[in-house]
């Protein structure tokens, strides 16, 4: 995907494309996931006995919010991320767990030290947007 020009006339990338595209997000679904499907807490949040549509998902949302093809709202429509989260106990707890698989993800990507920080501080904000209660 190209974005306008530069003013020196050299074609602007998206951060999808910069950080690798589909097969990076790919990566980034596979580790967490892995993650997921060991965790005690997160791993009954997830309707589908196989964690292959959720991973799906997620690789698709990523890839659409940095920049890349469409596919996630042309399937899901808009992501209202908030919304499609409500029916699950979101607290601090889960948000934490979360954010560890996502850590390990991101760091298993060995992105530059700037696309590291840009995606790791979405992510971050994602997640505590995601809270949606306080109680166990």
């Amino acid at each position: 995907m190209q974005l306008q020009p530069r003013p020196g006339g050299e074609p602007q990338t998206s951060f999808y494309d910069q950080i690798g595209g589909s097969a990076t997000f790919a990566k980034l679904a596979d580790a967490f996931y892995d993650g997921v499907a060991a965790d005690p807490v997160l791993k009954p949040m997830y309707p589908e006995a196989d964690l292959g549509p959720a991973k799906r998902r997620l690789q698709l949302f990523l890839e659409q919010y940095w920049g890349g093809p469409t596919v996630y709202s042309e399937e899901r429509g808009h992501p209202r991320l908030r919304l499609r989260h409500q029916p699950f106990k979101v607290n601090p707890d889960a948000r934490d767990r979360w954010l560890a698989h996502m850590r390990v993800a991101v760091d298993s990507l060995a992105l530059p030290p700037l696309e590291h920080e840009m995606l790791w501080d979405y992510l971050e904000r994602a997640a505590h947007a995601m809270v949606n209660t306080f109680e166990d």
